[in-house]
């Protein structure tokens, strides 16, 4: 079995000017919240063997503000999953070795949030799980699925969502 969690990126400011969507940074409230989604993963020791990471900045620097793992997992900066359809998403992840038992992925909508669904959409039971994730996919919700096939095989009723995780609110709880 292996472990996916699909994270979203955290919040970014807007273009200014020319800018291109792709160099847009995080703003100051993104920076704190990616550094209260670092606290909730180190408490539900999320630590991944492999990071497969869109190259825009604000994914890349929301990567750089969740991470606290002491070992250093395989980081993939990757230009194939900046604005990738869920359809494309699902190509990359059926192509990992079998060996990268847990595996993150920080990306943008919409295609994350497809990807979530469809992964969650073959499930006997929904539970409050279900319904926050079908409620929408915010900047920096991650979505955590064990995988219970191959990489290979991966489709919907090959995975249990396991949580969707959300940083603590600002000011603490």
């Amino acid at each position: 079995m292996h472990q996916l969690i699909l994270m979203r990126h955290a919040k970014a400011e807007p273009a200014r000017g020319d800018q291109a969507d792709h160099d847009r940074a995080l703003s100051p409230a993104g920076r704190a919240a990616a550094q209260r989604m670092r606290a909730r993963l180190r408490e539900l020791a999320i630590e991944p063997d492999v990071v497969l990471v869109s190259s825009a900045r604000r994914t890349r620097e929301t990567l750089d503000g969740v991470a606290f793992w002491d070992g250093q997992p395989n980081i993939e900066v990757l230009d194939g999953l900046y604005m990738a359809p869920a359809a494309r998403m699902l190509e990359m992840l059926r192509e990992l070795r079998e060996t990268m038992l847990s595996v993150l992925v920080v990306g943008h909508n919409p295609g994350l949030h497809e990807l979530a669904l469809m992964l969650a959409s073959g499930a006997q039971e929904r539970g409050a799980a279900h319904a926050r994730l079908e409620e929408g996919f915010p900047t920096m919700r991650a979505a955590e699925f064990l995988v219970l096939t191959p990489w290979r095989e991966l489709k919907p009723k090959t995975t249990r969502l396991q949580r969707v995780i959300d940083p603590p609110p600002a000011g603490g709880a």
